[in-house]
């Protein structure tokens, strides 16, 4: 049973800092702090694509040298019908087709994720020091409570 419990401590790990976020978000009344559950909950679901993306036993999806070489000039056609042929000419030239390889396809939309990620957070700490220049605060309950008697009364005080 712990066996089992640990063969599953990413999703694990990926469910605490998510659920840690969220109640962040929800709990916090301060700006400041609500950026951060964002930002912890966001790594809680970079973390769950990686997790899923993993291939067990997988290689990077990169020939060697000698290999692109031989593969270069070749029709597409050419690759395809070595690949569906059970790889018979292509073991007789050393080439392996029982490899398996990863898909980067998740990592670089992560690594996207990531670069968008930062600059929602730099825009969102360039609102909050904004409403701090404002309001004087950046504490919800303060905000609401300067908008409803800047509504009531027509003023600013």
């Amino acid at each position: 049973m712990f066996s089992e419990f640990l063969a599953d401590y990413n999703y694990i790990v990926v469910i605490i800092l998510m659920m840690t976020g969220l109640y962040v978000v929800f709990a916090s009344r301060n700006l400041i702090k609500k950026l951060a559950g964002l930002s912890v909950f966001q790594t809680s679901v970079f973390l769950l694509y990686i997790t899923i993306s993993k291939v067990s036993g997988g290689q990077p999806p990169i020939l060697e040298k000698a290999y692109a070489k031989d593969y270069a000039g070749l029709a597409p056609e050419t690759l395809i019908a070595a690949a569906e042929g059970a790889g018979k000419a292509a073991k007789g030239h050393g080439y392996n087709l029982d490899i398996t390889y990863s898909n980067p396809l998740p990592h670089v939309l992560i690594l996207t994720a990531i670069v968008v990620g930062v600059a929602t957070l730099a825009i969102g700490l360039s609102l909050v020091v904004r409403i701090r220049e404002v309001y004087g605060t950046i504490e919800e309950d303060q905000i609401e409570k300067a908008d409803y008697i800047y509504n009531l009364e027509g003023t600013a005080d």
